[in-house]
């Protein structure tokens, strides 16, 4: 059994809070389809040049804002976040390798939440993590200070038949 995640609930606002984060409870079929709607509307190639500096963007804040709130530092951080990722339904994420030095790791995902909503559709599905995975480097090499940038991709998606899902995070 996976430890659990703890939320609160304030009484008066309503609003949800993890590690003091405020969040967001959606099923995973209607951010899905969210997305799917999204991505029809603007093009795949467009919604991943929005998604991925959003993403970077939002998880550069994340990693900063857990750092502080249970005192981690550098990959731990990095590693806390895919275990957070990993409790809360996008998927199993680790790490296969990571070179911090280098702002490089190959991630493994099995059982991605765009994968599981899918089951009928083949191509690099989860490419919205690849920008995700290059902030929370980037977090990391700043930490460390290391001027290197990170770029991320997803380099093998389970919906093309394999087990699994692999992002390669390199340096820019």
């Amino acid at each position: 059994m996976q430890p659990q995640i703890p939320i609160h609930v304030d009484d008066n606002t309503g609003v949800w809070t993890t590690d003091n984060l405020p969040m967001i409870y959606v099923p995973r079929h209607f951010f899905t389809n969210n997305h799917i709607a999204v991505e029809t509307a603007l093009g795949r190639q467009k919604y991943e040049e929005i998604l991925y500096p959003a993403g970077h963007k939002s998880a550069y804040f994340w990693c900063d804002k857990e750092s502080r709130q249970h005192g981690l530092k550098g990959m731990d951080v990095f590693e806390h976040y895919l275990k957070r990722l990993s409790q809360r339904g996008w998927g199993q994420f680790q790490f296969d390798a990571h070179d911090a030095p280098h702002a490089s790791a190959t991630i493994h995902l099995k059982n991605s939440s765009f994968v599981l909503q899918q089951p009928d559709k083949a191509g690099k599905l989860c490419y919205m993590y690849a920008g995700w995975f290059a902030g929370a480097m980037d977090w990391v090499s700043d930490q460390n200070g290391v001027a290197t940038r990170a770029a991320s991709q997803e380099t093998q998606c389970a919906s093309e038949g394999f087990d699994h899902c692999i992002f390669t995070v390199s340096p820019i």
